[in-house]
Parts: C-alpha cells; structure tokens; sequence
C-alpha cells in the first residue's frame, strides 16, 4: 500500500477535518473527514484522506466530499466515503462509489432468550450455526435459483420470497430499508455470468468481513430507543453481515469495463482512473443503476434466506418454534450503495444521488422512510465492531441529515491490511485468543481469523464516540459477542 496521506488536514470543529478545495486542481467541493483526533492520526496512515479529495473533483457534487470516521482505503472512493450528486448539474454514478459488494449490510435480529438459555451451550450452538449455514469463498448452499426465477428475485428483493416462497414474514420486510426492494431493477442489464456466479449462492455467508454472530445485549444508553426496539440488558441477538456474494461482484466488475473510456466521451477528466463513472442521465449511467439497484435486491433476499436458516437452527436447538423464541428482525440496513434521496441543500430541496461506500443510512424521527414504528426514535444504525470487541446500536439524528446527508459510519473500520494482520497472526492461534476472552469462532478457512482478527480494526468505541457527538446518530445499545461463524 502506498505511504501514508501527506496534504492538508484542517481542524474545523471538534470532530470535523477540512481538505481545502484548492488542495488540488479539479477539486469542485472541500473534503469533510469526522473524527477524533486520536483517530485522525490513524487514518493519516493510507492514502484515504487522498481518496477523498479527488471523489471531489467529480461532477454534480454537493458541498464537501464526505468520510466517515471508519474510513481506510478502498477502491476509487475510501470506505467511508460519502458523496452526494446532482443530476440536474451533470452528476455522475460511480461504482467505486459503492464498491464491488453491493449492498453489503447488516441485519439485527432479536430474540426472547437472554444469556442464561445459552451460557452452558454457546460452543453446541455456533457448531450447529456453522454446519448449517453455508460460509466461505463460492460456497453453495440449499436455496437455488435458474436465471428466470432470479430475474424475478432481483427485481422484487426479499418479497418474492415472503409472499412467494414463504421464506419469512411480511414484518420482516417492514423493517428492512426500503422494505428490501430498490424499485427500477433492470435485470435485462445484468449479464448471464452474474446469473450464473448467483444462482446457488443465496442464502450464502461468504468469506472477508461477513459474518453471522451470536451478541448479548451488555449495555443500554437509551432505554426508551431500547425499549421501542424490542432490545433489553442480557438479551440475546444475532447480527448478520452479508452481501450480494458473487452476483454484485460480477455486477461490479462487468460495470467497471463497460464505463472505461465513457468519462472521456463526456468531457470527465478523472484523477483516479478506479472513480470511472457515467452521468447519471445517460444510457451508460441508467444502465448501471439498473443493474446495481437488481445487486442491491440479491442482497436484501440473501440476508432473508439467512435470516430463515438462524430461525431454522434456532427453533432445532431449543426445541420450540422460532415465533415463541420471538426471533424477528430489528433492522436491516445498507451501507454500500447509492440512492436516489431529497435533501435540503444550500437552502434548497434537491433530488440527489447519494452514494455510501461503507457508510450507513442514519435518517433522523420523524422521516418517512423510516419504519412507523420507529418514528420516534430515529431509524436504527446498525455499526458492527470486531470479533473481540462489541457493535452498537443507535439511531439516526437530526446532524446527519443537516451535515452528511443522512448518513453515518458503519463499522470500527480497518486499521491494518488483511496481508499485514496475516504477517501480525503468525505463531499465534487467533481462535484461542478469542475464546480466552469469551468468544467462540468457527471459520471456513485458516486465513480467515488472521485477517479478521480484532488488532486489525480500530477501536469501535472511539469510532462510535464521533458519530455521536457530532450528532449523527446517538447511541442506544452495545452488544457483546460470545459466537461468531465466518467464511
């Protein structure tokens, strides 16, 4: 990886980092990095901060090129970037804008167990979790669907399993975002190998950060938020980490070819060869978000179909079906994708592209496109930490919609590359260290726990800390983790 980030870095506030705009030619809009000046210090260390400036220079964005306080470096846009454009102002999609695993997100699920129906038998259960829950680089799993049956999928989301299938309940829809259907799917502008790479694969883990973790709910700093929630102290949750697998990479990659060369057909000069993009308006801009947006309902439907087979161990464990063990979803939110969203800008309702690459929708009470359930308390934000550590949950807040355009982090954030945690776990039994402190891992393959292992993240508690005093989204639970199966 290159050396670390060299140009300015200006303290504007206590938790916000200017890049001035004449940092660089081209640059349309200053950077905005949040963060504590601990964490500053962190992410001077890649070039990430550089990513940031030259998301800057692309066309139709609005106020600042944004970054979140878990940003690293990623391709094009840094994870933790956020940019917000314009169409009407020849605003472009970018795929580096929402990376290679479309709508990778998270999903926490509640249950009416607490941590004493499971103290004795935490290891029984992540074994049973892991034997029946596919994990791991191109693994199958029991769900299979041929192409005309997967059009239908990806242009519905996680619906055409509910209502179809009876693959869950329409509660679970409810309380996904945007009730797990980006609608102007354009499954004609997927390629067959997408099909091909999705067929079997729904339903499926996968390998990297992905995850599916048993949590004790250890912490409560909002009761009411709690309460409204279905959350209590010494409750047991599950979170889920998964994407759009192998079909939103295709997806991904087969974009980043097709849009080569369609900067310079309109006149966009790029800093970053990885921010190749398409005006919005265009056949090759539409074209993309038609086949992203089918990404974005893969991924929705293999969140579900996971979601279906937790119940499924779940109800085999402990002997009663899963609605009386009161297994239902909390919330299911993205954070690698771009949407089409009205804010106020300058003054002014605009309709904007907003594009979240490892980055979390963080709407304040009150908005409509939150659950009516959760109108009072603001929509769930769902920031998963490491391993050996704790994720939180809160809710979005008024200063993101003032600030980030509704957005917030979504994780602790790497702070070491998979290679050098690899280099750093030689000689060491990662999975021994986690169970000394508590937790059980099971995972597919041997580099898997290296590379995740907690020393690789930065501190999720200090990345919390900033989302919440720079009113983003305030904090209402912590969760500890006791089991946990990865690819």
């Amino acid at each position: 990886m290159a050396e670390g980030y060299r140009g300015p870095l200006e303290r504007v506030g206590p938790y916000q980092w200017l890049i001035p705009q004449d940092y660089k030619p081209g640059m349309r809009v200053p950077g905005l990095i949040y963060a504590s000046e601990e964490l500053i210090e962190q992410i001077r260390r890649d070039q990430a901060p550089e990513q940031v400036a030259n998301v800057a220079t692309l066309p139709g964005i609005q106020k600042y090129s944004l970054a979140m306080p878990d940003i690293h470096w990623g391709y094009g846009f840094a994870i933790g970037g956020v940019a917000a454009m314009d169409p009407d102002e020849g605003g472009v999609i970018s795929p580096g804008g929402v990376g290679y695993d479309i709508n990778c997100g998270v999903r926490l699920v509640r249950t009416d167990l607490t941590v004493e129906d499971v103290r004795d038998r935490v290891r029984e259960l992540v074994d049973l979790l892991f034997r029946r829950i596919p994990t791991g680089v191109g693994r199958t799993g029991k769900y299979s669907f041929p192409k005309k049956e997967l059009r239908k999928l990806v242009t519905e989301g996680p619906r055409y399993l509910v209502e179809q299938k009876g693959l869950g309940i329409p509660r679970d829809l409810e309380f996904t975002e945007a009730h797990g259907r980006l609608e102007g799917a354009e499954p004609d502008f997927v390629s067959d190998r997408a099909y091909e790479r999705g067929e079997e694969q729904c339903g499926t883990l996968g390998s990297g950060n992905h995850f599916l973790e048993l949590q004790i709910c250890s912490e409560i700093c909002d009761e009411e938020a709690a309460r409204v929630m279905g959350l209590f102290e010494g409750q047991l949750c599950i979170m889920i980490h998964s994407g759009s697998r192998g079909f939103g990479y295709q997806v991904c990659d087969d974009y980043l070819q097709k849009l080569r060369g369609v900067p310079e057909r309109y006149g966009i000069k790029l800093p970053d060869r990885q921010l190749v993009c398409a005006p919005v308006n265009s056949p090759e801009g539409r074209q993309y978000i038609g086949a992203m947006r089918a990404a974005a309902n893969f991924a929705w439907s293999n969140r579900q179909l996971l979601l279906q087979q937790t119940r499924e161990v779940l109800q085999e464990f402990f002997g009663r079906p899963w609605e009386e063990l009161g297994v239902h979803v909390v919330y299911d939110v993205a954070h690698n994708i771009a949407k089409l969203e009205k804010h106020r800008i300058d003054g002014e309702e605009k309709w904007v592209w907003v594009h979240r690459k490892g980055a979390t929708r963080a709407f304040p009470p009150g908005h409509p496109e939150i659950p009516e359930a959760y109108r009072s308390i603001g929509q769930p934000v769902l920031i998963p930490g490491s391993m050996g550590t704790a994720s939180w949950v809160l809710v979005g807040q008024p200063g993101a919609l003032e600030q980030t355009f509704g957005t917030s982090c979504h994780g602790a954030g790497r702070r070491m590359s998979r290679a050098a945690a690899v280099r750093d776990a030689r000689g060491r039994r990662i999975d021994q260290e986690l169970e000394r402190i508590g937790v059980i891992a099971r995972a597919r393959s041997r580099r898997e726990l290296p590379e995740e292992q907690p020393k690789a993240y930065k501190d999720v508690d200090l990345v919390v800390e900033v989302v919440h005093n720079a009113g983003l989204s305030k904090k209402v639970a912590k969760m500890r983790p006791i089991g946990v199966i990865k690819g």
